[in-house]
């Protein structure tokens, strides 16, 4: 399938129903506690992506774009919030995603999120899009996935899909990735232009002279993220670390490690909680 034929399909990413009810449950609150409102959008990119979206509707007519889920959440009421949960599609058995957990995927999402955050900080960049880069920059994985099974699977059995070299393996066989299915999804939804950017040229963040410095750091979050979940040695990790990147950035190996702020205790397969 090309690209611009998968980006007409419905491609609303399915939400954990884990978050969706702690989120009803909260919203049904006499008075909603809005740090854990953030939390929750925060701990599932399809439930952040509706959220955004929404917030960044003409319905809003905000006068600039909302970058954040904090502000998203300024600027939507409870009752437009309520609806948004509710009304959102969410993963179950039988919408299964070929070669992908989905409960492993949305907690790797969320790491890279908090990972992205940190390194902004480091080089002095919007920490609000890095995370919101980060957070929604594989959702575009879900619709590759599911668009022609059989020829997913071939490509799984080659490349797992949070394997390093799932993009050039995506590029080969399908003549694009999961980054440019995920910024054609957040243009689609009005997203501003730094995030999408941002999605869009993770996998090579200066190719042809250009210069996206959001793009690189979800490129070392996305990095490592990925070796951890591969369980890399760390001499694997000083190999492959993207050090041309990290050079532009002005980051090294043992700054990206450092800036770690994931307990990486908790198990890939474990049901832990979201938040």
């Amino acid at each position: 399938m090309e690209l611009t034929e998968l980006l007409t399909l419905d491609l609303t990413p399915p939400g954990l129903p884990k978050a969706a009810a702690l989120l009803l449950k909260e919203l049904a609150r006499p008075h909603p506690n809005m740090r854990r409102i953030n939390q929750l959008f925060a701990s599932d990119p399809a439930l952040a992506s509706r959220l955004l979206q929404l917030a960044n509707s003409q319905a809003y007519q905000c006068p600039r774009q909302v970058v954040g889920i904090s502000e998203a959440l300024a600027l939507v009421g409870l009752a437009q919030l309520r609806t948004v949960v509710a009304a959102s599609p969410l993963y179950t058995a039988t919408k299964a995603v070929p070669g992908l957990q989905m409960s492993q995927f949305w907690r790797y999402s969320q790491q890279t999120a908090k990972l992205a955050r940190s390194l902004a900080g480091i080089v002095r960049q919007n920490q609000v899009a890095a995370f919101t880069a980060g957070l929604l920059h594989a959702l575009g994985e879900l619709p590759i996935l599911m668009a022609d099974p059989d020829k997913v699977r071939m490509v799984n059995d080659l490349v797992p899909p949070l394997d390093l070299r799932r993009g050039a393996m995506e590029r080969r066989i399908f003549g694009y990735t999961y980054a440019h299915v995920t910024a054609g999804m957040a243009k689609r939804w009005q997203l501003p232009s730094v995030v999408v950017n941002a999605i869009r040229h993770q996998l090579a963040p200066f190719e042809k002279q250009g210069y996206e410095p959001l793009a690189g750091i979800v490129h070392l979050a996305v990095w490592r993220t990925r070796v951890r979940e591969a369980g890399f040695s760390e001499r694997e990790m000083a190999v492959t670390f993207p050090d041309k990147v990290g050079l532009v950035l002005g980051l090294d190996i043992d700054m990206v490690l450092q800036q770690d702020p994931i307990d990486w205790t908790v198990r890939p397969d474990m049901e832990d909680d979201l938040v």
